[in-house]
This record gives C-alpha cells, sequence and structure tokens, in this order.
C-alpha cells in the first residue's frame, strides 16, 4: 500500500488511526462506531469490517471500545442526494470528512470542457489538535487517492 507512508505523515505523532464511520439506524438516530487500525488494513480488510460494523451497529451489539475510540469519523451523505457534507465534530473524535453525491459536472482539463464524476469532499477538524495546514494535506491524500484507486 504506498499511500501509506504519506497517511503516516499526515497522521504524525497518532500511535493508532481508528476511523468512525457514520451508520445511520433503522429505527431512526445515528452513530459512529471506529473500524480500529484501519491504516494497517488493506481495502479489501477494510470494505468486510464495514460491513460487519453497519450489521452490529444496527443489532445494538457494537464494543464499547468501537464507540469511545473513533480519532476521526467518515460519513456520506451522497446516497441521500446531498451533494456537500459540512460535518460536526462529536468528540473525542478530532475531525470529520465528509462526501455527497457523485455527480457529473463540466471539467476543464488540457483547455477541453469535459462531463467528470465529482464528488465534494468536506474536512471539519479540530484545531485545538490540528490545523488548515495539515487538514489540506489530508484532503490532498484522499484526493490523490481517489484518483488513482488503484494504489490503496
Amino acid at each position: 500500500m504506498p499511500a501509506l507512508s504519506d497517511n503516516r505523515q499526515i497522521a504524525k505523532g497518532v500511535d493508532d488511526i481508528h476511523v468512525g464511520v457514520a451508520i445511520a439506524l433503522r429505527g431512526g438516530g445515528l452513530v459512529a462506531p471506529a473500524i480500529h487500525h484501519t491504516d494497517r488494513l488493506g481495502l479489501d480488510e477494510l470494505m468486510h469490517a464495514f460491513r460487519d460494523l453497519v450489521s452490529r451497529a444496527r443489532s445494538w451489539s457494537l464494543r464499547s471500545s468501537e464507540i469511545s475510540d473513533p480519532t476521526i469519523t467518515v460519513t456520506s451523505l451522497g446516497e441521500r442526494g446531498v451533494e456537500t457534507v459540512f460535518g460536526v465534530i462529536f468528540p473525542p473524535q478530532v475531525a470529520i470528512v465528509g462526501f455527497g453525491a457523485l455527480v457529473e459536472r463540466l471539467w476543464i482539463s488540457e483547455g477541453q470542457m469535459l462531463p467528470c464524476p465529482v464528488v465534494n469532499a468536506s474536512l471539519s477538524a479540530d484545531h485545538r489538535v490540528t490545523d488548515g495546514h495539515r487538514a489540506s494535506a489530508f484532503l490532498v491524500a484522499v484526493d490523490r487517492l481517489l484518483q488513482e484507486p488503484e494504489e490503496l
């Protein structure tokens, strides 16, 4: 996983990266339990852990560590048609990344206007823990990985 060194640089000083995933509950409400040690998992392992977490969240069988350990949360409202997410940080997490719907937009590339799939990604971060420079480096890394999914 070539991007791991970039991710470690962005998360410098963080020993364990536990990513919270916003999960809508069937009866209403939301929970954001953590997938532990996401920086050490491959894409297939992440997807397996995600499916397991969603299933257990919706059956109310989460572990307490999964609720208390997230450091950053990922949320997507794209499946609801929302194009931009303005996330609210839920302590003890220090940031939230939001993804909107995949939409087709005209994009100028090499002097040509082409229809391209576009996703808005947003980041809200706690400035007591990080700063805008590090946050922007994180979003640039996310953009690069989305442009080159084979690198995941």
